[in-house]
C-alpha cells in the first residue's frame, strides 16, 4: 500500500509535516464495486487513493452512467471539489479492491505555508484542469473510431485487464459499437487481438484516426 510520501501532491513536504498528516489520515478498505462517494455528496476530507483503481462517472437524467476517468493509486481524488467546498461532481466506485485514506482539509490547510507544498498543489490543480479539458474534447469532438483508436494507441494493455463491456462503458459507447470497430481495425490489419492481448501493427493509422476522426487506409 502506498503512503502520503508517494502522492505527488505531498512528496515535497518536509518529513515532520508528512508524519503529522499521516497520523491524521483515516484508512478505509473497499471491496470491488464499492462506492467511495456519490455524485452530489459533500465532504470536509480529501480522498486519497492508496491502493487499487477507481472509476468516476456521472449519471444523466435518463439514469445512464457517463464515464469520466479512471484513477490508479497513488493519487488524490476529487481535488477540486475538496478545495472548492462543492459537492462531488461524480460518483467514485472501485473497479478493484482498494484502500482510500481521508485527510481533514483543515489539517491540509496548515501546510499551505510550505512553499513546496503550495507549488505541488498548484501543479496538481493545473493537471486536473488539463484532464477536464481533455475529457471535454474527447466527448465532444472524438468519434467512436477515434475514441477506440486513442485507447489502442495509448493504452492497449487495458484489453488484458477489462472486459469489452467495461471498456465500452469507459468510452461511453455501446459494446456492439466497440466490437464492430475492433473488427474493422482487425480486418484492415491495423491491429490483431489474441487472447485479449492487442498487437498494434500500424500505429500511424491509429494516430491518423485520432487526429482526423476518420479511418484512412
Amino acid at each position: 500500500m502506498f503512503t502520503l510520501k508517494d502522492i505527488p501532491l505531498f512528496s515535497g513536504l518536509k518529513e515532520k509535516h508528512l508524519e503529522t498528516l499521516q497520523t491524521q489520515m483515516h484508512i478505509h478498505h473497499y471491496n470491488k464495486d464499492s462506492v467511495v462517494f456519490y455524485e452530489g455528496d459533500s465532504s470536509e476530507y480529501l480522498q486519497i487513493l492508496l491502493e487499487g483503481t477507481v472509476r468516476l462517472y456521472k449519471t444523466n437524467p435518463k439514469g445512464t452512467q457517463v464515464h469520466m476517468h479512471n484513477f490508479e493509486a497513488p493519487e488524490t481524488i476529487a481535488l477540486f471539489a475538496a478545495f472548492e467546498h462543492v459537492p462531488f461532481p461524480a460518483t467514485c466506485e472501485f473497479i478493484t479492491e482498494g484502500v482510500v485514506g481521508v485527510l481533514p482539509l483543515e489539517k491540509i490547510y496548515e501546510c499551505l505555508h510550505d512553499v513546496d507544498f503550495s507549488m505541488s498543489l498548484i501543479t496538481a490543480l493545473s493537471k486536473r484542469m488539463k484532464l477536464i479539458a481533455d475529457l471535454f474534447h474527447k466527448e465532444t469532438i472524438y468519434s467512436s473510431d477515434a475514441k477506440i483508436a486513442d485507447l489502442l494507441y495509448h493504452n492497449p494493455t487495458v484489453f488484458e485487464r477489462l472486459k469489452n463491456a467495461e471498456i465500452a462503458s469507459i468510452l461511453n459507447i455501446t459494446p456492439e459499437t466497440l466490437s464492430r470497430i475492433l473488427t474493422k481495425f482487425k480486418r484492415e490489419n491495423i491491429i490483431s487481438i489474441d487472447q485479449h492481448v492487442v498487437t498494434v501493427h500500424d500505429a500511424k493509422v491509429l494516430k491518423s484516426i485520432i487526429d482526423n476522426n476518420i479511418l484512412k487506409i
